[in-house]
């Protein structure tokens, strides 16, 4: 690899450039920042840079890959993935943060060309993006009457399977509303653990110490903050007083309704935060049963159960498809599925996803909620959740089992959420652009005494 000697260059630029190349080959994002990171003696502010620079640029891939092509000479010829992601590094900066001059972010892409590359690759992307900043509207879009599909893909930067699915599932203004959400910065989100804090505390404590945040929308031991990282990690979260969970994430365990002293099992349960919000609710009596086949994220059930004071989690490494044992008075299930409920917090999902893995997944899923149900007491109450808003792997689902399972019916979800997120069936579903949280379904099944 060429290296020009005695040339000041940003490490931490370097690290995302081959944090973007790595996920272009496969790897997902937060893997991909830990394998760069490492032994870097990056300062935290150096790693949140890093995050926000790599998690940004492989959200609008797309479009920075279509802006590009604007000017460049020959716009056909493919780069060297290399090249690809400087240009898309430096680009994603000029277009897409407000904190960085746009003289630095060319200068720092054109060093890097110069370690990481020649000088010929460093004067093309010096032109590149220094045209970038003279000729703005060079850029063009197909319009949106034209081709929608097209449109939505390249200037929110999705595929366009997705698109055309949200299209069928939305309208045009609605679906234009959810990829822009999916495209803000993500949020991190605390659950008060009851066990050690009450919300009022924690509320006061953020309050005084001048972090912004709003309540649940149905939770109300969800805050959302508003700021970014993770404030007062040691005091809240290592403390065992707050878990990071998405409220979405909590309206499963709120529609379960575990109580003190019943029975639960969590089919796929690691890393914990509906097997440790279930035995919150059950105020620490009873017993919840956590399934997973991974015996290292199982590892980080038990080290979070025990930050937060549970006692009452039994983990068991297993395929819930071999798992022997039940009835309970609760099952919660939460499977494989292609997750893009929450496609924006992970970056690379819009791009590691395809059509086909729906398909494919809704084969398991139908699988898996058949083996569940067995483990369901006569009366008892089995809750089907998961983090996508893909109609084949929710309602389809759930409606395929009721007509094999007559000794299992639906109960709605009103008795538990406002109207607004509970459709006709009683089935609950986010989405960002109704709710400031992540995409999820949830359906309460109780079977016939």
């Amino acid at each position: 690899m060429y290296k020009r000697k005695n040339l000041k260059f940003d490490p931490v630029r370097v690290a995302a450039v081959e944090a973007l190349v790595l996920v272009e080959q496969g790897e997902q994002s937060d893997s991909a920042v830990k394998n760069v990171s490492r032994g870097k003696n990056f300062r935290p502010i150096d790693n949140r840079f890093l995050m926000q620079l790599v998690n940004g640029a492989v959200k609008m891939r797309r479009r920075l890959d279509h802006e590009i092509k604007f000017y460049l000479a020959k716009p056909s010829i493919k780069l060297p993935i290399l090249l690809t992601n400087i240009l898309r590094l430096g680009m994603y900066q000029l277009r897409f943060t407000d904190k960085i001059p746009a003289a630095a972010a060319v200068n720092e892409s054109v060093n890097i060309c110069h370690h990481m590359l020649d000088k010929r690759r460093a004067n093309l992307a010096n032109a590149v993006l220094r045209a970038a900043i003279r000729e703005p509207k060079k850029v063009k879009y197909i319009s949106k009457e034209e081709n929608p599909v097209k449109y939505l893909a390249d200037f929110y930067s999705f595929p366009d399977f997705f698109v055309e699915y949200c299209l069928k599932e939305f309208d045009i203004e609605n679906t234009e509303i959810l990829l822009k959400k999916y495209n803000l910065p993500p949020r991190v989100t605390y659950r008060v653990n009851y066990l050690k804090a009450k919300p009022e505390e924690i509320s006061e404590f953020l309050t005084e110490k001048g972090i912004k945040f709003t309540p649940g929308s149905y939770l109300n031991e969800f805050l959302h903050i508003e700021s970014g990282g993770l404030p007062f990690e040691e005091e809240l979260i290592e403390s065992g007083k707050v878990f990071v969970q998405d409220e979405s994430s909590g309206l499963p365990v709120r529609l379960l309704n575990p109580r003190p002293g019943s029975s639960v099992i969590d089919l796929a349960a690691a890393p914990g935060g509906k097997a440790t919000y279930c035995a919150v609710k059950m105020r620490n009596k009873g017993r919840v049963t956590a399934i997973d086949k991974s015996h290292n994220r199982l590892e980080l059930l038990v080290k979070n159960s025990n930050r937060l004071g549970i006692n009452i989690i039994s983990p068991v490494v297993c395929d819930m498809g071999d798992f022997k044992g039940g009835p309970f008075d609760r099952v919660i299930l939460d499977p494989p599925c292609t997750g893009w409920g929450t496609a924006g917090k992970h970056s690379d999902l819009r791009w590691s996803k395809k059509p086909e893995d729906i398909t494919n997944l809704v084969k398991i899923q139908n699988a898996l909620i058949d083996k569940a149900a067995k483990l369901v007491k006569p009366g008892g109450v089995m809750v089907y959740s998961t983090c996508t808003i893909i109609r084949e792997e929710n309602d389809q689902i759930v409606e395929e089992f009721l007509l094999k399972n007559q000794d299992f019916e639906i109960e709605p979800a009103t008795e538990y959420f406002d109207e607004k997120i509970v459709n006709a069936r009683g089935f609950v579903k986010t989405y960002p652009l109704i709710e400031n949280m992540d995409g999820s379904f949830c359906a309460r099944l109780r079977k016939k005494i």
